[in-house]
């Protein structure tokens, strides 16, 4: 069951310049206690004085407080305090009591008697510069419209979408800034980053205000779903960001109810998505703008006037890709997340200037790929694990190959080779027009000192490129070595280990060369209890008569896995037949007591 959380982060690009210019606490300003009915001073969690007050730290109001009944303010403020004030906060006439106000020209200056900062006579009030209403703004053709504004500049009646000479008359007090699109990416990009390595494996970006979390299976390290939600949004409100998240089965539907909601946590039951998005607006849908003014033209505002109509229509009156919206959102097309990497792959191209299609030439371009590679990864100190190589054909397929190796290397000559080997598994076609080498798997790789290379006799040889070349002949799953498992019984103690692995040392009894999958049973057995090896037995249908023999060696059973091994002995004989082999067999019992066993032989290994 798949769970997408969608971030929706409504005021990113004025948020993070005020975050970057946000002081770490708000100075002092001279001001009479009824300033508070105009001015309102935001105080910081890190403010442990924040007056004289009885209300409680947790806020509400209480009835018959100190503050609510001493000291209490005038109902109406006097003219010196809101001269005080600035131009944006002053209340207006009419709600002064007065019938009409004179309005000042919108683009004439405002006269040092109201009160404006740094004016001679004007009352010398700290208000930081973040505190103004503000907007960012980005040319569009030949003026400049607003691409953002803070809520208070909402509250002036600014918004996105008008222009910037529109908004200066106005409000005159306004800080105007230029947009920054790119920076706003980059710290989607760095959240996505964060996200990654702290809350889920999968985020992407989900331009221009927000991201996507593929929460599947993952919220239960932070105690559920709605405690995940509220962790979050608490981390990017210590970041100074305001949030709201969304999660539903669809990363349509999460976006949607993310921005349309209207609550800052919203989560939504399996297979409830269709019901949930219908009463938005098609807005929700991220439907183009043109097909957004087709509908409106038809009177469709709301998603669920979408669900009755047929498809057909539909899709040619506001486009095939409303349709597939409409689907992705409900659920019944898919909608992949193209997840954020990391780190930035080490990767290089070549395009050719004619198509090339035969061996030899795209040998040459492997060859300068691969010296470009090595390139990027020496300046970066990384060592390749894992590369593949792109083909784009002239007709638009692309043929890919992929190789690994045992271990991180840089060199050139080896990785040339491994890719020439497999030149024979791309079809050029009618003649490849690009190559590119990714390298998907790094990792780090120091250089070596030579001076200890040299001194040290004992250092054993690089059989990496030996592996390498082996597994791409053979595959990988045909390479493996033998490694050693805290076992007595001999066919627990060996394991499978990769080819590369170092081995943890063997125990100092000697052991077959090949070692049987299963014990075998011998038949036709001759031997002397209880301590002397077979004379004689039957094996595979051969009969084999023994010259030389060594033994017992007795191995217990494991009475820790299982009852059945509490009492089991196993003697172990290296025998010699006649024709030269050399055999590990073994009786189970120890001859004396029947519980250890029923004397029954067996073949258990070959020593060569």
């Amino acid at each position: 069951m798949t769970r997408v959380a969608s971030l929706y982060l409504p005021q990113l690009p004025i948020e993070r310049l005020r975050r970057l210019e946000r002081p770490a606490k708000l100075p002092e300003a001279p001001s009479a206690p009824s300033q508070s009915r105009f001015l309102a001073t935001p105080i910081y969690a890190g403010d442990d004085d924040p007056g004289a007050c009885s209300v409680p730290r947790g806020g509400g109001w209480r009835p018959g407080a100190r503050w609510a009944r001493d000291n209490a303010p005038s109902a109406k403020p006097t003219q010196a305090e809101i001269d005080a004030l600035p131009a944006h906060q002053r209340p207006t006439m009419r709600e002064m009591g007065r019938r009409s106000e004179a309005a000042d020209h919108p683009f004439r200056a405002m006269p040092p008697d109201e009160g404006a900062p740094g004016y001679a006579g004007a009352p010398q009030m700290a208000v930081p510069a973040w505190g103004r209403p503000m907007i960012l703004i980005e040319r569009v053709g030949q003026k400049e419209m607003v691409t953002a504004a803070c809520p208070q500049a909402n509250e002036l009646g600014l918004h996105p979408g008008m222009a910037a000479a529109h908004a200066r008359a106005l409000v005159t007090d306004l800080d105007v800034r230029d947009a920054e699109p790119d920076q706003d990416r980059a710290m989607l990009d760095r959240l996505a980053l964060h996200a990654v390595g702290h809350w889920t494996p999968t985020a992407s970006v989900a331009a221009p205000d927000g991201l996507w979390l593929d929460i599947t299976g993952a919220t239960h390290l932070f105690g559920g779903e709605e405690r995940f939600c509220r962790r979050l949004l608490r981390f990017l409100g210590r970041l100074g960001f305001t949030a709201t998240i969304a999660i539903a089965g669809t990363p349509g539907a999460a976006h949607a109810l993310a921005r349309f909601a209207g609550t800052a946590i919203t989560i939504l039951p399996p297979g409830t998505e269709t019901d949930a998005i219908a009463d938005l607006p098609l807005v929700a849908l991220r439907l183009t703008q043109d097909a957004l003014v087709v509908a409106a033209r038809f009177g469709l505002e709301r998603v669920a006037d979408l669900y009755p109509m047929p498809r057909g229509p539909l899709a040619k009156r506001l486009g095939i890709a409303t349709v597939t919206r409409l689907d992705q959102a409900r659920g019944l097309a898919a909608e992949p997340i193209v997840p954020v990497v990391p780190f930035e792959l080490p990767r290089v191209e070549r395009r050719l200037l004619e198509p090339i299609g035969t061996a030899e030439a795209i040998g040459q371009v492997i060859a300068d790929l691969v010296d470009d590679m090595v390139g990027v990864l020496q300046t970066r100190g990384l060592g390749l694990r894992a590369a593949v190589l792109f083909c784009l054909r002239v007709d638009g397929d692309e043929q890919r190959i992929g190789l690994g190796t045992a271990r991180a290397t840089r060199d050139a000559r080896h990785l040339t080779r491994m890719l020439t080997m497999r030149i024979e598994r791309i079809d050029p076609g009618l003649g490849i027009e690009a190559m590119t080498l990714t390298a998907p798997r790094v990792e780090d790789l120091a250089p070596a000192s030579l001076s200890t290379i040299l001194a040290d006799d004992s250092r054993l040889p690089d059989i990496a490129p030996l592996v390498d070349q082996l597994a791409g002949r053979a595959g990988n799953a045909a390479l493996f070595r033998l490694g050693s498992e805290e076992s007595d019984v001999p066919e627990r103690a060996v394991r499978r280990a990769d080819v590369m692995a170092t081995p943890l040392g063997w125990p100092a009894w000697k052991r077959p060369v090949r070692l049987l999958r299963r014990p075998e049973l011998l038949t036709n057995v001759v031997a002397l209890l209880p301590d002397h090896p077979p004379r004689r037995f039957v094996w595979r249908g051969s009969t084999y008569r023994i010259v030389a023999g060594d033994g017992p060696e007795r191995i217990h059973g494991e009475w820790w896995r299982r009852p059945g091994e509490m009492w089991a002995v196993r003697d172990y004989f290296r025998v010699e037949a006649e024709g030269g082999e050399r055999f590990w067999l073994f009786r189970r019992g120890d001859g004396v007591d029947a519980p250890t066993g029923d004397l029954s032989w067996y073949m258990h290994g070959l020593f060569g």
